[in-house]
């Protein structure tokens, strides 16, 4: 599927749970674009020296929720990319309201019980560590949802090869273009 030029003209911003594809979705709908990647939880980490983990571990999850705020505000300074952002944060008013204003937003949406096997294969995630991934995203999504609902774009994926979820973003961005010049 070649790419409609316009795709290219502003940010891209991934959102959704854990486990939903956003980074590498992203990395691939970047070279589909040709558009630099970014990924917010990378962002941090360099921002921080220190990994998600640690910076949960030393300063708890509002910290990180503050300084991902700040990377996001920084990274749509920059000109039009594809952007994965952590799966909390498109929940922060300021973060949504900025991603809402400056880039299209795209609900990656997938099945719990898909997600929960993804995310339980490494244990990475602070907000999983030691407990049920189901659990655990189940709780999310009640709170999460109505929030990742205000995306401008939702793409249901499923447990699909990435190249098919990229074709689903692409058609889904190229639906969302012509319907904003109408």
């Amino acid at each position: 599927m070649t790419a409609d030029p316009r795709l290219r003209r502003k940010t891209i911003a991934l959102v959704g749970l854990m486990g939903a594809g956003k980074s590498s979705i992203g990395r691939r709908l970047s070279v589909v674009l040709d558009l630099p990647f970014r990924d917010a939880d990378s962002e941090v980490e360099a921002a921080a020296g220190r990994t998600i983990s640690e910076i949960f571990e030393s300063f708890g999850e509002e910290a990180f929720r503050d300084g991902e705020r700040r990377v996001i505000a920084r990274l749509m300074d920059e000109g039009p990319h594809v952007l994965a952002t952590g799966g909390g944060a498109f929940v922060n008013d300021e973060t949504r309201a900025l991603i809402k204003a400056r880039a299209i937003s795209i609900w990656l949406k997938a099945d719990l019980e898909l997600l929960a096997r993804r995310i339980g294969r490494k244990d990475t995630r602070p907000l999983v560590r030691g407990k049920d991934p189901l659990e655990v995203l189940t709780a999310l999504a009640a709170t999460r949802d109505p929030l990742y609902a205000q995306a401008d774009i939702v793409v249901e994926t499923g447990d699909t090869p990435h190249n098919e979820a990229v074709e689903a973003v692409l058609r889904a961005l190229t639906t969302y273009l012509a319907g904003a010049e109408t």
